[in-house]
């Protein structure tokens, strides 16, 4: 990586992060989901721009736009927060329902009335259903971290950006400096060993920090539990990425962030890390 992209990098962190920081433990769950809910549009976008041919891309970002929202807005993590106990049945009855015909039932039907050219149908239908759940999903449980807890649910989101990013910044240096043995070269020939043992040092020493910072609901061990496989799952979905744009002939998933990339190679381990989190989390509350 060139000084200058490294330059380019530093730039987009001093301007997005103190913003990022504001909205996460701004007291209302709300401008974090708007933030998160955004993010997964342009994501699936990205992700549509590589797998669908032009004519499909608008129909299938309004269907997985439609799916992410009701998934936030069916849960019952974020239907808690009103207090409105029906509301919140309604959500645990029939959400996971709703959620599953808008990403799968309803871009089925599209493709069934809009087939075009039949050979290609399974190829978009695929594409379509993936990318609603890679993009769109995926990215959704972040906004499911900070609507869970009405207290620590900002540092909830912000432990799984840590724990990707810090291990992206471990990472680099370390597969600078310390080896050049290929992790996974037919994926990703920049990869190295040494980076990804470098990664989950990052990982974990950054979750610590945020436990000292301002995280304190956590334990040791949680630091551990979190930071170890949540940054071994942010390296497979880094690599899973990169495997997709090998795939489909993209050196970045798009040009919005300068030294980034597009917002799938920014949050591509993010998308992994995310889902991880909220599992543990919730399954910690009540065990």
């Amino acid at each position: 990586m060139a000084l200058g992209n490294l330059a380019q990098r530093f730039l987009v962190a001093v301007i997005a992060v103190p913003i990022l920081l504001l909205l996460l433990h701004y007291h209302r769950p709300e401008p974090t989901w708007a933030l998160i809910f955004a993010a997964s549009l342009l994501a699936m976008r990205e992700f549509f721009a590589m797998t669908l041919p032009a004519a499909d891309r608008g129909a299938a970002l309004v269907m997985g736009g439609i799916a992410s929202a009701a998934m936030y807005w069916t849960s019952p993590v974020a239907l808690a927060i009103y207090h409105e106990q029906k509301w919140i049945d309604l959500g645990t009855l029939a959400g996971t329902p709703v959620v599953m015909i808008l990403a799968v039932v309803v871009p089925g039907l599209y493709y069934l009335f809009r087939f075009r050219d039949i050979p290609s149908v399974a190829a978009r239908i695929t594409a379509t259903v993936t990318g609603i759940v890679y993009a769109g999903f995926l990215t959704t449980f972040l906004a499911l971290l900070k609507a869970s807890d009405t207290d620590f649910g900002g540092d909830r989101v912000l432990a799984v950006l840590v724990i990707a990013w810090v291990a992206d910044t471990g990472g680099y240096f370390a597969g600078r400096f310390l080896g050049k043995t290929k992790l996974y070269e037919a994926v990703s020939p920049k990869k190295t060993w040494a980076g990804a043992w470098g990664g989950l040092a990052g990982s974990l020493v950054g979750i610590a920090i945020l436990k000292l910072v301002s995280w304190s609901e956590i334990s040791w061990l949680d630091v551990v539990l979190l930071a170890i496989p949540g940054g071994i799952l942010g390296q497979m979905g880094d690599l899973t990425e990169s495997l997709i744009k090998r795939a489909t002939g993209v050196k970045d998933s798009g040009a919005l962030l300068p030294g980034h990339g597009g917002i799938l190679d920014r949050i591509d381990a993010v998308l992994f890390i995310a889902p991880y989190v909220y599992a543990y989390l919730m399954i910690r509350a009540h065990v």
